[in-house]
């Protein structure tokens, strides 16, 4: 879609379904299509203005003395930029600066620095001699693009999402959110498809980072799971359904991401380290000695221990209902104590191999109204769902990333200019 402002922001959810049919026809023109912010200036008869590249051995100092400024006016200036812009230092073959002078002999008069491509600063020096500070925000030029994938046989999710062309932290990102959902040791499946709509950012043409994830589709063993970023009226950004109801758990149901299951639950294992069956109440997951160990979800600490069966140990308590153990670790998160309160993904502690334990591994339990139940399988309460003025305006916002997403998905080298 050709500059198609603002469409996927909720707050112009109206104008932008009153133009989606017009946006739509125009999105191949986005092709060659490309704006320039920040770091490009633009020369005007009555100025002069160089650009210098910060090089290797390069200091402030050394780069204003070059300029024409005095030591005094060099201490000032670094005074302002340290007080008011937090900058106490230059990045070589990163930062930028531009000099302005009324002509090309003239002192300079304004000193403008580039830390970032969304960020600038400008240095003026008012009649009274006093140098000033203004920070200026750039807009990055946002492109939101669409990518699918197919998992093959032998294929992990990564390995699928890479050949997909999807960059390592969206992918990531998108693990993170699924794992709420899925099992990736054992959902993932050769034929399952997926798809991710996200933003790329950039600057003077050229990409500069990635940005938000805005729609996920993934083809699971228990149904196609699908998850949309919304905001709502009060500020609040989450992640939901086609229905608009909460995505994203209460519980993960694998802490650790891309960890491999090494023992199911089950009410009848062969101990390992014991030799007799009994019941295994959580579930398994190998990782080398001193993974972090996120929480699966917000709650507060209740027990923390050791004993001879799990080893260092730790208990939280999510709310009424809910509870989960973490087991056989090497030690404990610091400041991680009874009482504490934790949020979700925090770490809590760190893999070992504690207590009754043949490797290096975590063990896993959900508590359900005091009983344990299979992490994998139990059904796990949502964090929050919509109410009825959001879920409406959901709704027709959904549709707006729905027909992106059928345009994109039909032409995949094209992109949704915001």
């Amino acid at each position: 879609m050709k500059k198609a402002k603002n469409i996927l922001d909720v707050n112009n959810i109206a104008k932008a379904v009153l133009g989606l049919a017009v946006v739509l026809v125009l999105v191949a023109l986005v092709l060659v299509f490309s704006r320039h912010f920040g770091t490009s200036f633009s020369e005007s008869d009555d100025e002069y203005k160089s650009i210098v590249v910060v090089a290797s051995g390069d200091t402030l100092s050394k780069l204003l003395t070059e300029q024409g400024f005095s030591n005094a006016q060099v201490l000032d200036i670094a005074k302002v930029l340290k007080n008011e812009a937090d900058i106490t230092s230059l990045r070589a073959n990163s930062d930028k600066i531009e000099f302005v002078r009324a002509d090309e002999k003239a002192p300079v008069s304004k000193v403008v620095i580039v830390p970032s491509p969304w960020r600038q600063i400008e240095i003026t020096c008012d009649a009274d001699g006093q140098w000033q500070c203004q920070q200026i925000d750039i807009k990055p030029d946002t492109r939101v693009v669409y990518r699918q994938g197919e998992i093959l046989d032998g294929d992990s999710f990564y390995l699928a999402g890479g050949r997909a062309g999807i960059p390592d932290g969206i992918l990531a990102e998108v693990y993170d959110l699924l794992a709420f959902e899925m099992d990736f040791e054992r959902d993932v499946r050769a034929g399952q498809k997926f798809s991710v709509l996200y933003e790329e950012n950039f600057a003077d043409g050229k990409k500069v980072d990635n940005g938000r994830v805005l729609a996920i589709q993934f083809e699971a063993l228990r149904g196609n799971v699908k998850m949309y970023r919304f905001k709502t009226d009060d500020g609040k950004v989450g992640y939901y359904d086609e229905n608009g109801n909460g995505a994203i758990k209460s519980l993960k149901r694998t802490p650790i991401n891309n960890a491999k299951v090494t023992s199911s639950f089950s009410n009848r294992r062969k101990h390992p380290v014991l030799g007799y069956t009994r019941a295994h109440k959580g579930v398994d997951f190998r990782a080398s000695t001193g993974t972090p160990i996120p929480a699966a979800g917000a709650g507060r600490v209740v027990a923390r221990g050791y004993n001879s069966g799990h080893g260092n140990y730790i208990k939280l308590r999510h709310n009424a209902s809910y509870e989960t153990l973490y087991a056989h670790m090497s030690r404990f998160a610091k400041g991680v104590v009874v009482g504490t309160t934790v949020k979700q993904g925090q770490t809590i502690g760190y893999v070992g191999s504690t207590g009754l334990s043949t490797g290096p591994h975590l063990h896993y339990e959900i508590i359900k109204d005091g009983k344990h139940v299979n992490p994998m399988t139990v059904k796990l309460p949502a964090i929050s769902n919509l109410g009825k003025k959001d879920k409406e305006r959901f709704l027709e916002y959904r549709k707006i990333l729905d027909d992106g997403i059928e345009h994109l998905s039909e032409h995949p080298e094209w992109f949704i200019q915001l």
